[in-house]
């Protein structure tokens, strides 16, 4: 293969197009002809390659790397996948040829045909009968070209796109995410008449005043005009049309002109993530004699963007921002998202209390902002741009400067209409130079109604005035580090994280501390999780490939994989280097199944808050909302007792205005309750009592049917006010072994001390596991000390567990109780040296056949010391299968905190019942902490036929340190003595 063009373009970061076509906001997709499907395919080892005469197949849209197996996809983070400094790339160079026939249709005659390309990684050539047409260099931006000269309407054509994957470009494409090739959005044929809207420019404030801005192209005889129409509100006003020289046309001929309509709306509906308010508008381009020769449709918002001091504005409100990241991801296909793809993402985010998105760190398909601005979510929208792995040597070298403004500018002008963008984006982790300060300038220029960010800029200063960015968008900064700037009474800008609360993994602890900052300290406005989907492939374990487009239906469900599946991560396609599991750092699995941190984020973002006083024994409902009143939600109540279980009653939302609240009317008997057993139907034994609002959608909303839960706050309503658990007569033997370990007949191992976990990745990219391993915390050794029996039969075995960090002593004393329980009370002392631990408590063994779990605490899902709030307490009941969560890496996972009491059963109903002491840390899974710790994915792993199950005095927080800060002090494991107690008998 030959390039005609001037340039080899893969290798020249000076070019960033040739006969590319300016970027435009205007609308081709309806009437176009869609060119997708299955083309001819040939994929060579490098550009200059010939293509051989024998073609193979490949669909259109799609990544060759997940079909295939000569270049499979490829992860790594900050480095780069090959050693060559910019602007090099290596010799081997995979490069994909596409080719088919098309028609041009016999009516477009006389009209000018574009051909569009959505988005081709990383350098797209098109060539049209052996002729070039036109060079794009943006993996994310689509290229256009004007063909009219190159094809005869009626007549059939040749098409080839060839696209190299390695250029000068992917040195500033180097994200956090899978390597492709291919071409991974539409493609595409448009017309336009030879006089046409170039582009439409459209401005609409939250107090009803709009202008839209007109280009228009094309041979302007005299008389042309422009006509615009606003659903709902009529005609708009035509202000003269000028050409591009500002003269009057109707007396001037030219070829390019300009024209602006504008209008004031009384009553506007504005637009907001609560309240996405849209308008249907129409602009039309006229001849001289009145036909239309162009039109343009699009759907707007009427909204205003403003910084004023260190708060950003939303149609004048301070709005916190409950961001998460997100890539174009897709476990079968890669890059290539569909419509329903991106539906699917933004409707999860939205159930889950999301109420906006970062675009990291490229610009998305159209139609991801379509949605956005239909369902109502903010939008931070990311300019093409990172170059981690040399990022100071890129940010201010002349040859790449080109490609900075390129790739800004041309995500401005084809974004600029949307509503939901509310920030413009330079870019992720490129350092700071020169050519950052060039595109904030070009865009502070062309659009002044929104802010720039760059969280490169702010790095080193963050109350600095003089640097491209508008906000300070730290990522992964502590929580004690944004508090602190916040008070210093420097700052000036405001302070929404790019990237915090690292979800690889079990991760997200300290979400909510993070919130209760944020809602409290002015100059915190919010920030966007990192990041929304696990990015595992669908591999078939058999061959090592991805499973592709075609992977047996059922091969994915639940965020688990069928067997003959797993999902692969960095290294699982023989790529190296890599970063290995890295990229499974998602709040969503990679089938898009919520992991439980998601449950965290939407009880934190609840639309709705509940208090309790109980003094006055009230309620109150907060509505936390900026625009909506609580009228679109519905209620019940569920109360939760110690020993009654759940009971579900009506509730009655009242009417609450946006940020005001208002008393709600408990369930008949409650406010009576302080221990009264008259309470009718109610619990009154002396137990715990929570109270749970259940609110969900009144009625069907664009991304929820009515019924769909958004939220579940608790209070609790009476503390404990019997002995926990009920005293009982002590009556029968104790039976232990030599050693002093436990038998029993509901066992098959005894507990003993447990002071590790298998390690979670921020464990292990933290450090903890590490230092846990070099202490020999994951191999403790129990050394017998003594056995001792008092006279009423109570049995104390006193052990050491000697570790690196000095002596670990553990005592139990188990008493048999004549109700046929068993008391088991438990001390143990750490050493000084032992500062840090995974836990501290029992883990034991059951018998064989149990399957059902049932317990009384937060729930259903997982929780952990730093990420509890997500969950009712409440008597919850699930097999014990579905309690584990399968994180992509095995890891310590289906933990329950807060657990008050808990029962395991078989089919028959039989099995074993705890009491504990206080609300403690428990799992209950089919695997020991060594097997997990093991295994690099859970096809390693044979569930045990028995309950491994972990009751816990202690338990180090997730925090999220594979990337970003570890846990706070407060949920750290420390030395000292720790007691516990746990009562067990059967059922």
């Amino acid at each position: 293969m030959t390039f005609d063009s001037p340039v080899r373009p893969w290798a020249s970061p000076e070019l960033t197009s040739w006969q590319r076509l300016p970027m435009h906001a205007v609308d081709r997709r309806p009437g176009s002809v869609s060119l997708d499907g299955t083309w001819r395919f040939q994929l060579l080892p490098a550009p200059d390659a010939e293509p051989g005469r024998q073609w193979d197949e490949a669909p259109v849209p799609g990544c060759w790397t997940m079909h295939d197996p000569r270049d499979l996809p490829h992860y790594t983070n900050v480095r780069m996948p090959f050693p060559h400094h910019p602007p090099l790339v290596p010799d081997a160079n995979p490069t994909g040829v596409y080719e088919r026939e098309f028609e041009v249709p016999s009516e477009w005659a006389g009209r000018r045909t574009v051909l569009h390309v959505g988005a081709a990684e990383s350098v797209l050539v098109a060539d049209i009968d052996g002729a070039p047409v036109g060079i794009g260099k943006d993996s994310h931006l689509a290229s256009e070209f004007d063909i009219t000269a190159a094809v005869r309407p009626g007549g059939r054509h040749t098409l080839r796109l060839t696209v190299v994957k390695w250029s000068d470009a992917s040195h500033i494409e180097d994200q956090d995410q899978w390597w492709h090739g291919g071409i991974t959005r539409s493609v595409s044929l448009h017309t336009t008449d030879v006089l046409y809207l170039d582009d439409v420019a459209v401005r609409a404030g939250h107090d009803g005043e709009l202008r839209v801005d007109c280009r228009v192209r094309g041979p302007l005889d005299d008389g042309w005009s422009v006509s615009g129409e606003l659903e709902g509100y009529g005609e708009l006003v035509q202000d003269t049309a000028h050409d591009a020289g500002n003269r009057a046309l109707g007396r001037v001929s030219a070829f390019l002109g300009e024209a602006r309509l504008s209008a004031i709306v009384s009553g506007v509906r504005t637009w907001s993530a609560e309240s996405p308010s849209l308008y249907g508008l129409t602009v039309r381009l006229h001849r001289p004699d009145g036909s239309v020769a162009d039109t343009s449709y699009q759907r707007i918002g009427f909204r205003t963007v403003e910084i004023r001091g260190r708060d950003l504005l939303v149609n004048g409100d301070r709005v916190l921002i409950r961001g998460v990241n997100r890539h174009d991801f897709h476990p079968l296909t890669g890059r290539v998202v569909t419509e329903p793809d991106m539906r699917a993402d933004l409707v999860t985010m939205k159930r889950f209390g999301f109420n906006a998105v970062r675009t990291s760190h490229y610009p998305n398909d159209p139609m991801l902002l379509d949605l956005a601005d239909e369902l109502g979510l903010y939008v931070v929208d990311e300019a093409d741009i990172e170059s981690h792995d040399h990022a100071h040597e890129i940010a201010d070298d002349p040859r790449y400067l080109p490609a900075f403004v390129d790739r800004v500018s041309r995500m401005v002008l084809r974004d600029k209409n949307h509503p939901s963008v509310i920030v413009w984006s330079l870019g992720n982790e490129s350092d700071y130079g020169a050519h950052h300060d060039a595109a904030a300038a070009w865009v502070r220029r062309h659009d002044p109604t929104r802010p720039v960010q760059y969280e490169g800029a702010a790095r080193t200063d963050w109350a600095s005035t003089e640097i491209a960015s508008d906000i300070v968008c730290p990522m992964y900064a502590s929580l004690g580090e944004i508090t602190a700037h916040a008070r210093s009474g420097e700052q000036t800008k405001p302070l929404i994280l790019c990237e915090y609360s690292h979800a690889m993994g079990n991760s997200n602890g300290t979400l909510a501390d993070h919130w209760a900052e944020i809602e409290t300290t002015p100059g915190l406005q919010g920030g966007f999780i990192w990041e929304f989907r696990d990015h595992g492939i669908l591999q078939r374990t058999a061959d090592g490939r991805p499973a592709g487009p075609a992977a047996t239906p059922g091969a994915y469900a639940d965020g688990i994989t069928a067997p003959g599946y797993r999902w692969a991560y960095g290294g699982d396609f023989g790529d190296t280097p890599n970063d290995g599991v890295f990229c499974a750092d998602g709040m969503v699995f990679p089938d898009r199944t919520p992991k439980p941190a998601m449950y965290e984020h939407r009880e934190l973002a609840a639309p709705v808050q509940l208090s309790y006083d109980p003094v006055t024994r009230t309620a109150t409902v907060h509505n936390r909302q900026y625009v909506r009143d609580l009228a679109w939600l519905r209620a019940e109540w569920l109360i939760g007792g110690e020993e009654a279980g759940n009971r579900t009653v009506p509730a009655e939302l009242p009417g609450v205005s946006p940020g005001a609240s208002a008393p709600i009317a408990l369930p008949a008997g409650i406010s009576e309750l302080s221990g009264l057993p008259e309470a009718p139907g109610l619990p009154a034994d002396g137990g715990e009592l929570w109270l749970t609002l259940r609110v969900t959608t009144a009625a069907d909303q664009s991304w929820a049917p009515a019924g769909t839960e958004i939220c579940t706050p608790t209070v609790r309503l009476r503390e404990r006010t019997a002995a926990w658990p009920p005293p009982a007569p002590v009556g029968g033997a104790v039976e232990t072994d030599a050693d002093g370990l436990l038998v029993h007949p509901l066992l098959t191992a005894p507990p003993v001390l447990g002071l590790w976990r298998a390690p979670t990745d921020n464990d292990l990219l933290g450090g903890a596991a590490g230092r846990w391993r070099d202490w020999g915390l994951d191999a403790l050794v129990r050394k017998p000390v003594s056995v001792t029996r008092d006279g009423e039969g109570r049995v104390t075995a006193v052990a050491e567990y000697p570790t690196t960090a000095g002596t670990v002593v553990h005592e139990q004393t188990f008493t048999a109780r004549a109700d046929g329980s068993l008391l088991v009370e438990e001390a143990a002392t750490l050493p000084e040296a032992l500062h840090d631990v995974a836990r501290v408590g029992s883990v034991l063994e059951t018998a064989a056949g149990l399957d059902t779990m049932e317990w009384y605490g937060p729930g259903p899902w997982e929780s952990y010391p730093d990420r509890c709030a997500g969950g009712a307490v409440a008597r919850h009941r699930a097999p014990v299968d579905a309690l584990f969560t399968p994180y992509l890496r095995p890891q310590e996972s289906g933990g329950r905190g807060g657990v008050r009491s808990f029962t395991l059963t078989g089919a028959d109903g039989s099995g074993l019942a705890v009491r504990l002491d206080a609300p403690r840390q428990v799992s209950v899974t089919r695997h020991r902490a060594a097997d997990l710790a093991a295994a690099a994915h859970h096809d390693e792993l044979t569930p045990l036929d028995r309950c491994v199950v972990h009751i816990d005095a202690a338990h180090r927080g997730l925090g999220t340190a594979s990337c970003g800060p570890d846990t706070l002090p407060p949920y750290l494991v420390v030395p000292g003595t720790h007691r516990w107690s746990w009562t067990v008998r059967p059922v």
